[in-house]
């Protein structure tokens, strides 16, 4: 049987009333899928190969669609609740049928119109696929698969007291600290960040900013963007707070007074009482 909640290139095997009926190149009955006609393409051959999704339709049955979901088995994303129910929650996740969220599986009971973070697994009872906002239950840093310096993959989990937890690589439990975020992060926000701890009890330190020497460069470039915006002048110096710095340009005082730095020895800017100047 094709895997429910993946892609799959399949070829047209036959036009039927219903819509066309797509196999792969086992030749095994049980590897045909259905894709109805409202997502058959206006022109094609018998032969022909599609990209397709395969889920289960209002009646249970496999069935192929060429419309791309908002997430797929074994990912996290970030969905609107689009109805409840005396069973359960329902998600709109692009297609026609929402992902079904068990009442069991809902950190907090769900409402209609509210955005959740989840992951979607395959129910190994129904094998329906289904939805848990519990997303630390699919994540495990037993053994960790990052090293220090490594840059990730985040998604944005929830703030805490002390900073942001967050997935990265969508296997592991990781942490920013306030203290090293200079941007606005929300629940569900996807971006790039690098390992900058791995801890005795397999916890991880994370920073929005390539670590040392590494992050010199791009905030360089940084501050020399928004010299050219502000006309040349920015009221910053190595004696700024701060506070300043951050909501300026989004970045520590430490990053930014090496960015200076090397942008002073190139002789890109000058560095005055009152401020920087960018050299024309």
């Amino acid at each position: 049987m094709l895997s429910i909640g993946e892609y799959h290139i399949l070829e047209i095997d036959r036009d039927t009333p219903p819509g066309l009926f797509l196999k792969d190149d086992s030749g095994d009955k049980e590897n045909e899928v259905l894709l109805p006609n409202k997502y058959k393409p206006e022109n094609f051959e018998i032969g022909d190969k599609l990209e397709v999704f395969v889920y289960l339709d209002h009646d249970e049955r496999p069935v192929a669609t060429t419309l791309t979901p908002y997430v797929k088995l074994d990912e996290f994303a970030f969905l609107k609740c689009a109805e409840v129910s005396n069973i359960g929650a329902f998600l709109d996740w692009g297609l026609e049928k929402h992902l079904f969220v068990p009442f069991k599986e809902q950190a907090y009971k769900m409402k209609e119109g509210e955005w959740y973070l989840i992951f979607c697994y395959l129910d190994e009872d129904s094998q329906r696929l289904v939805a848990s906002s519990k997303v630390n239950h699919f994540l495990t840093n037993a053994e960790l698969t990052v090293e220090p310096y490594e840059e990730v993959d985040l998604i944005v989990t929830n703030k805490t007291d002390i900073g942001f937890n967050l997935i990265v690589n969508e296997l592991h439990q990781g942490l920013v600290y306030h203290d090293d975020v200079f941007q606005d992060l929300k629940t569900g926000d996807k971006l790039t960040g690098w390992v900058k701890k791995t801890r005795t009890d397999n916890k991880i330190d994370i920073t929005l900013q390539r670590p040392g020497y590494r992050s010199i460069e791009p905030n360089a470039d940084a501050i020399m963007n928004e010299l050219q915006m502000q006309d040349g002048f920015l009221p910053l110096t190595d004696k700024s707070s701060p506070e300043e710095i951050k909501q300026k340009l989004e970045m520590s005082k430490k990053s930014f007074k090496k960015a200076i730095g090397t942008l002073y020895k190139k002789r890109h800017i000058t560095i005055e009482k009152d401020g920087i100047y960018l050299v024309k």
